[in-house]
């Protein structure tokens, strides 16, 4: 009886081939090996925004940390802040080109930033206290305001009523919150202005634009009605300073991280069902311990059914609201997570972190319900 031949090692093996055709335009096709013959791995992945690529890193601009970064109202540009003093502004899609360095702009690091509702226009807050307002065509200054005592941490800003008139709201480490009016012709001298006794970490308008939702160094989120002029109510339940305040889509919620690594959603509609107005507790973005003012955000595409925040260790937490578990951690930076925006109209996210750079990618869509 004679013995079976032994084959050469690797032809023996049953290789599964790849597909002669060439994969759909939305999909990749990932391989474990570049020789065709050996295709033994081949997986697609399918893609759910219109970027050039699933990870898109975005670098090169800034020297030092990234303090905040969003997208504008249309989704089309990003604008980011730095230590280093300057804007940076990008094209969302394809070539993705840093097309902006705004320098100069303020003495000491740029803290937030906010694009304009209306018009293409930048709104920067800073260390040296205080707010521009940049047009973002022709990268000038438009106007420069001394907004307060101490470094300004947060601004928001809405549309006021029937009025057409941009409101900015600024908090700041000298204890106050103040309104300003937007755009070029704004006054300088603010509207209103708010005092907490402690310093503000953060700022966000409610939906209808009456009312101010203002994170303190207290661990309570102080609750101002613009047209009384006095605190309506306060939000409690975080054990540490929160970090930042984002309002969902449908304007029902309130989304704030703290120092305590604890992410709470507040229930801020006018009848609660639950008396703490606690809706949701999330675990999983650790703060660290730096006391970065960490921002997170709700995704737009699905009218808020996720919220995202960045931690101390590197990655990006991502959770469905309605369940509250955590549906991706999402690494890719070599330093803390300072700030998270979402696409308004894909599901795509943008992250900037201490090391300097940006990260732009698109996640699943979300399942209708």
């Amino acid at each position: 009886m004679s013995k079976r031949g032994t084959y050469p090692p690797g032809e023996g093996t049953l290789v599964k081939r790849a597909r002669s055709d060439s994969p759909p335009r939305n999909q990749i096709v990932i391989s474990s090996s570049g020789d065709d013959r050996q295709k033994g791995l081949v997986r697609s992945v399918k893609r759910t925004s219109s970027l050039e690529a699933p990870i898109i890193s975005l670098s090169g601009a800034h020297s030092a940390e990234i303090l905040s970064c969003r997208f504008d109202p249309s989704g089309q540009n990003i604008a980011a802040c730095s230590t280093d003093r300057s804007v940076s502004l990008w094209r969302t899609y394809p070539p993705n080109t840093n097309y902006g360095l705004l320098s100069n702009l303020h003495k000491a690091p740029i803290l937030d930033l906010q694009w304009s509702l209306y018009s293409p226009t930048l709104y920067t807050v800073s260390a040296d206290h205080t707010m521009n307002t940049i047009d973002v065509t022709t990268g000038q200054r438009i106007k420069k305001i001394r907004a307060h005592r101490g470094l300004i941490n947060s601004l928001d800003r809405t549309m006021a009523g029937g009025a057409g008139i941009e409101l900015i709201a600024t908090g700041s480490d000298d204890g106050t919150v103040r309104i300003w009016e937007g755009g070029e012709e704004g006054s300088k001298q603010s509207v209103a202005v708010f005092e907490i006794g402690c310093p503000v970490t953060s700022v966000c308008w409610g939906a209808d634009g009456q009312n101010v939702y203002i994170g303190a160094l207290d661990n309570e989120i102080h609750v101002y009605d613009v047209r009384k002029n006095e605190q309506v109510y306060s939000l409690t339940g975080h054990t540490d300073t929160p970090t930042s305040l984002a309002l969902s889509p449908n304007g029902s919620y309130l989304l704030s991280p703290s120092f305590s690594s604890q992410t709470i959603i507040h229930d801020i509609r006018p009848f609660s069902p639950s008396p703490s107005r606690i809706h949701r507790v999330l675990q999983g973005a650790p703060a660290g311990f730096e006391n970065t003012l960490l921002k997170g955000a709700w995704s737009k595409d699905d009218d808020g059914r996720r919220v995202a925040v960045g931690g101390a260790d590197r990655m990006v937490c991502i959770w469905d609201v309605e369940s509250g578990r955590v549906l991706y951690k999402l690494p890719g930076h070599k330093g803390t997570v300072t700030s998270v925006d979402f696409h308004p109209k894909e599901p795509i996210i943008l992250t900037g972190s201490k090391d300097g750079t940006m990260l732009m990618g698109e996640i699943e869509q979300s399942m209708a319900i």
